[in-house]
């Protein structure tokens, strides 16, 4: 795993005339798992999308394992990703839709069953994933980027649609995955799960960090990491709660 790390710096990026990042930097360490949060609006999937190569940016870098993504030879042995759960063919069973990938990818046909065992899918690997509830398409999505073995994880909001047990197993995969020495990014809107699993936090509000620390250092002084967090980010939110509860700019 000694290729695990991401670094980010400087990014900048407008859509039009709206500045989506604005000199963003940060690095997210081997054996780590780092917590990407950030109100709505905030970019936090534009960051992501970024690193994967996805959107270009008008300044910066954003390196995997000290390369670019578009510099990556069969990029999925060097970072998985999930970005959005409901990516895939209904009509395909959740197994065909990762031997497709592995296809596609060139990756051992072998690694579709692992990979299915892996995140807990089992037996339903062979049903159409049009019938998966959300949690069960988030395990498939993880699943598919495991089968490289990448020494890198990017995984935009995983607990989604995840219930209790759901959330107890990804709590114990995503901390597995940093024990075995990958340097795993985490966005979530979940703040009260973060404690729980990440060992570094990003903050980030209008494009920039706005905190970029462990749970210990945010939350000293503070009652909770949602205290913290609020404070830190009180000036970047898009939207506010007005005094008779209804939303305003």
């Amino acid at each position: 795993m000694s290729e695990a790390r991401i670094e980010v710096d400087g990014l900048r990026k407008r859509f039009g005339q709206t500045l989506a990042l604005d000199g963003l930097s940060f690095t997210v360490a081997p054996g780590t798992v780092t917590g990407f949060v950030g109100p709505n609006g905030a970019g936090k999937s534009t960051t992501m999308r970024v690193i994967l190569g996805l959107d270009s940016i008008e300044e910066g870098t954003a390196l995997i394992g000290g390369r670019p993504y578009a510099r990556l030879t069969h990029p999925m042995r060097h970072v998985g990703s999930l970005l959005d759960a409901s990516a895939l063919q209904p009509s395909r069973s959740g197994r065909n839709h990762l031997l497709w990938i592995a296809h596609s990818q060139r990756l051992p046909v072998s690694r579709v069953d692992e990979v299915a065992e892996l995140v807990g899918l089992g037996k339903a690997a062979r049903r159409k994933a049009g019938g998966y509830s959300l949690g069960m398409r988030q395990r498939l999505g993880i699943a598919a980027a495991m089968l490289g073995d990448p020494p890198i994880l990017i995984m935009d909001e995983p607990f989604n649609g995840m219930d209790p047990e759901g959330i107890i197993w990804m709590r114990g995969f995503l901390r597995g995955l940093a024990a075995e020495g990958r340097a795993v990014l985490v966005s979530s809107h979940l703040l009260g799960e973060l404690p729980d699993v990440a060992d570094h936090v990003v903050v980030i509000g209008r494009g920039r960090v706005l905190a970029d620390a462990t749970i210990e250092e945010l939350t000293a002084g503070a009652s909770s990491l949602e205290d913290a967090y609020l404070r830190l980010t009180s000036g970047a939110v898009e939207y506010r709660s007005g005094t008779d509860g209804e939303q305003r700019r």
